[in-house]
């Protein structure tokens, strides 16, 4: 049996049946012909669609390609802002792993979606301030208008390179707003290295996202023995 090319894979994603659920079979083995070489500057097929379907598929395998999605940095600013929330939570992860100074706006972007009123993306937010590099963060701030956001993600920068601020991150935790949680929950992950008790504060708020997240980077910190 012969394989399909990336390009007729890319066709047969495109012209999909309403019944057929696209993120499978082909979108898996796209992935497979991009890990090979097939050009990722033909994902745009995807990504430019006008059925949702194939453009949330193009945005899924985009964020599985790791760094190799970088070519693609270009298209992201459009993805995270994107109606469609598994297109904007699929481009995160593309902005984690290709994002360097040079893409300050599209850090920004992220950041600013720790404001979003969708659950699901703050997670995903959240888990992009505990495992950004201080270079991203650094790009991201910087692209930011003045204001909340800019102040914590400059206040988590000093996390690292400053002083560390244990005790202003045990008090943002316990404020009444979310964002600012989001932010002091990410900062408890950087300074988990040397001090757990600030997780595992972040263990016990009452805010479920933090919570969960908390609980969660604590299990992975003790089964991989160093916590």
């Amino acid at each position: 049996m012969q394989t399909e090319t990336g390009d007729d894979l890319i066709e047969r994603i495109r012209t999909h049946s309403a019944e057929d659920g696209v993120v499978g079979p082909a979108a898996n083995d796209l992935l497979d012909e991009l890990f090979k070489g097939y050009p990722v500057e033909n994902l745009t097929r995807l990504l430019h669609s006008d059925d949702e379907v194939v453009v949330r598929t193009g945005a899924w395998v985009l964020s599985e390609l790791g760094e190799l999605a970088a070519p693609l940095m270009d298209e992201v600013p459009a993805l995270l802002a994107s109606p469609i929330r598994n297109v904007r939570y699929f481009a995160i992860e593309v902005v984690l792993a290709s994002a360097d100074e040079q893409h300050g706006p599209a850090i920004a972007q992220v950041l600013n979606l720790s404001a979003d009123p969708d659950g699901a993306l703050r997670w995903k937010v959240l888990n992009f301030l505990a495992e950004a590099t201080v270079e991203q963060m650094q790009a991201g701030a910087a692209g930011l208008n003045p204001g909340q956001v800019r102040e914590l993600a400059e206040w988590l920068v000093l996390q690292e390179t400053g002083e560390p601020d244990p005790a202003g991150v045990t008090v943002r935790l316990e404020v009444g707003d979310p964002v600012t949680r989001l932010f002091a929950a990410a900062a408890a992950a950087w300074l988990s290295d040397e001090d757990l008790s600030l997780l595992e504060r972040a263990a016990t708020v009452e805010d479920e996202e933090i919570r969960s997240f908390a609980q969660e980077r604590l299990t992975e910190l003790r089964e991989d023995g160093t916590a």
